[in-house]
């Protein structure tokens, strides 16, 4: 078996994307590393994405997906929180789903295994 487990994404500020990805996501603080501006961030299921202060180039278009129980539910209580979308749920030529404005320019997409087939 092939899992995997860890993401490094360069990001103009470390810090703003840290509290980016833990207020609008949700995901949690797993440890940081001071010396070299960067934040390891993990979801619900044990992924960590590394967020990594750098000076180079920032990963226009890098799509990041979120699975999530319900694409719907999630856009309506993350769009109450303050989230900006690009867009909200609908089909894409990428399948059902909604996504959100990330601070260094990444595609944040959210989907479920339901819409994705059924709409």
């Amino acid at each position: 078996m092939i899992k995997l487990d860890h993401l490094v994404i360069p990001v103009r500020d470390h810090a703003r994307s840290r509290d980016w990805y833990v207020q609008t996501l949700g995901l949690k603080v797993e440890f940081e590393v001071p010396a070299r501006k960067t934040t390891a961030l993990q979801d619900t299921e044990g992924f960590t994405l590394f967020v990594e202060q750098s000076t180079g180039p920032i990963g226009a278009g890098t799509a990041l997906y979120f699975s999530v129980e319900n694409v719907d539910d999630a856009h309506a209580k993350l769009a109450a929180r303050g989230a900006v979308f690009s867009h909200p749920p609908q089909k894409t030529y990428w399948g059902y789903g909604a996504e959100l404005i990330e601070p260094d320019g990444y595609l944040i997409r959210l989907w479920d295994e339901t819409t994705m087939k059924t709409k």
